[in-house]
C-alpha cells in the first residue's frame, strides 16, 4: 500500500488585508477540506507562499496545520529553503512537530550538479522522515529524471515523487525504473495520473472544490472512465491555472468564488489583470454549473 495515498491538497496560506498569516482561517481551511475527503495537506510549498514569510511565520504555520489535522489525515510539510542545511532544518522541524513526511524539492538557487542533488537529498534523508521528492524543472533548474529518480531512491527514506514536468510518460518510466510511489503534480493531469499508476495527487486547485476533485481522482484511480471523464473535462479548463506562473493569486480567486476567501497573496504577487479574473471566473462557472465559458 502507498504511504502518501489520494488527494493531497498543497494548502495556500491565508492572509489579512494587511499580509499578516491569518492562523485561525488557516485552522478552519484546514477542517473544511477534511470534511470534504481530501487525503493529506501540503503546507508551505510554493503555493503556500513561504518564500514571504519569516520563519517564525514559517514554523507556526506548519504547527497550525498540523495541530489542525490532529492526525485525522496526515501532513507532509514543504521544506524548500537556499540551502541544503536550512532545508534540513525544516525536514527536522516538520519531524520534530508531527509531520508525516516532508515534499522536498533539489536544490533550488542554480542548476546543481547530479552529484550535488544527490548530496542534498543524502543530508535530508539523515533526518529520518518520509520524503516525496518534487520534481519541478519548470520552475527551478534541474529535471529529476526517471533515471536520477533511481539513484534518489536508494536511499532510504525517499518515497515518493510530486511529479510536476507535465509528460505523463513520465508515471510510466519511473514505475518502471523506480520503487517510489507517484503523485501527479500537475492538476491538468488529475485523470491520466491514476490512469496510469499515479497513487497519490498533491493538487492545488482542490483548496477551491475539494469534493469534486477526489471524486474525480476516486473514480479515476477505479478505472472508472465513463463516469470521469466528463467530470475532468469540466474541471480541466480551471486545472490549466494551476501550471502558471500566476497560480497563488488564481487559486486563491477560485477561493473566493467558491465562498471560502483566504485573504490577498503577499507582495511581490500583486493582484491580477481584470481580463485574467474574467477567465478564471468563467472556467469556475463551467466546472461548477457546466456553463460552458465565452469564446
Amino acid at each position: 500500500m502507498a504511504k502518501f495515498e489520494g488527494v493531497y491538497v498543497a494548502t495556500v496560506t491565508p492572509f489579512t488585508a494587511n499580509y499578516e498569516v491569518d492562523y485561525k482561517r488557516l485552522t478552519e481551511l484546514c477542517d473544511w477540506l477534511i470534511s470534504q475527503g481530501v487525503h493529506g495537506l501540503v503546507p508551505t510549498g510554493s503555493l503556500g507562499e513561504y518564500a514571504t514569510m519569516t520563519s517564525e511565520e514559517r514554523a507556526k504555520v506548519v504547527e497550525t496545520v498540523i495541530e489542525a489535522a490532529a492526525g485525522r489525515v496526515p501532513v507532509v510539510v514543504g521544506s524548500a529553503a537556499p540551502s541544503t542545511k536550512q532545508a534540513v532544518d525544516w525536514v527536522k522541524h516538520a519531524k520534530d512537530s508531527g509531520a508525516a513526511g516532508v515534499m522536498a524539492l533539489p536544490p533550488i538557487n542554480y542548476r546543481p550538479l547530479e552529484h550535488e542533488v544527490i548530496a542534498h537529498y543524502e543530508a535530508l534523508n539523515e533526518v529520518g522522515l518520509p520524503i516525496v521528492a518534487y520534481n519541478n524543472p519548470h520552475d527551478y533548474k534541474i529535471d529529476l529524471t526517471p533515471q536520477l529518480l533511481s539513484r534518489l531512491s536508494k536511499l532510504e527514506n525517499v518515497v515518493a515523487v510530486k511529479e510536476f514536468s507535465g509528460d505523463i510518460r513520465r508515471v510510466h518510466d519511473i514505475l518502471d525504473t523506480t520503487d517510489l510511489e507517484v503523485m501527479i503534480g500537475v492538476d491538468d493531469l488529475a485523470l491520466e495520473g491514476p490512469l496510469f499508476g499515479a497513487t497519490g495527487w498533491i493538487s492545488g486547485i482542490t483548496n477551491a472544490l475539494p469534493k469534486e476533485c477526489v471524486e474525480l481522482f476516486n473514480l479515476a484511480r477505479q478505472g472508472k472512465l465513463q463516469e470521469a471523464l466528463p467530470l475532468y473535462r469540466h474541471l480541466l479548463p480551471l486545472f490549466h491555472f494551476d501550471a502558471s506562473a500566476q497560480l497563488v493569486q488564481s487559486i486563491k480567486y477560485m477561493m473566493e468564488l467558491a465562498g471560502f476567501p483566504t485573504g490577498p497573496t503577499r507582495p511581490p504577487r500583486l493582484p491580477l489583470p481584470e481580463a485574467d479574473y474574467k477567465a478564471i471566473r468563467e472556467a469556475f462557472e463551467y466546472a461548477v454549473n457546466r456553463k460552458q465559458p465565452a469564446n
